[in-house]
């Protein structure tokens, strides 16, 4: 099921499953990578979801401060060899920015609409997508999902990722994983 976010009002703010938001830097992302690295492993349309999904719970999120600027991010995007970084205020998920964001018409638009003249004084919150707007799939969903199943969901969507948020009996919103709509193309040999 596709979550809008339309509920996580009533679990309070979200974060990451261990209560806190590991910052991983750059240097240390791609070291954990090229462990595991080589070549991707091909993966079926009815392979369980789980197996394309970034698992939080096994990789360190890379995360950025909501006050950075977006040149910088960029660069640690770079680094870390990632398209996406979860945006946080303190310990609190506050939204996503990716690559795209970055480098696409966004940093313009807000130029255009602000007091702001200089590309190099935008911060990743002028243009991030907040959280009430970023794609996002309940974790229980995805436990019983295939990879296909993740596949119609970025067909109907255009977004770049979809940030897996699984929700505790208890109450709290907990960010799980992240689907990158590269890695399943690279995963499955065909583009979506």
């Amino acid at each position: 099921m596709l979550d809008t976010n339309g509920d996580d009002g009533r679990y309070g703010p979200i974060a990451f499953l261990d209560g806190s938001a590991s910052r991983a830097t750059g240097q240390q992302a791609v070291a954990r990578r090229r462990e595991r690295s080589g070549s991707p492993k091909r993966v079926a349309l009815t392979a369980p979801a789980v197996s394309v999904m970034t698992d939080f719970t096994w990789d360190t999120p890379i995360t950025v401060e909501v006050d950075r600027y977006i040149d910088d991010a960029l660069r640690d995007m770079i680094v870390a060899g990632v398209r996406a970084l979860l945006v946080m205020r303190g310990e609190v998920v506050v939204g996503l920015i990716t690559s795209y964001d970055i480098q696409g018409e966004r940093p313009l638009q807000f130029l255009s609409r602000s007091g702001f003249t200089r590309h190099s004084e935008i911060e990743v919150g002028h243009i991030m997508r907040p959280w009430d707007s970023v794609a996002t799939l309940d974790a229980s969903w995805v436990a019983s999902a295939s990879v296909a199943d993740v596949v119609e969901h970025f067909s109907r969507r255009r977004d770049s990722h979809f940030v897996v948020v699984e929700y505790a009996e208890q109450g709290g919103a907990f960010v799980r994983g992240m689907f990158s709509r590269t890695e399943l193309e690279r995963r499955l040999g065909q583009t979506l």
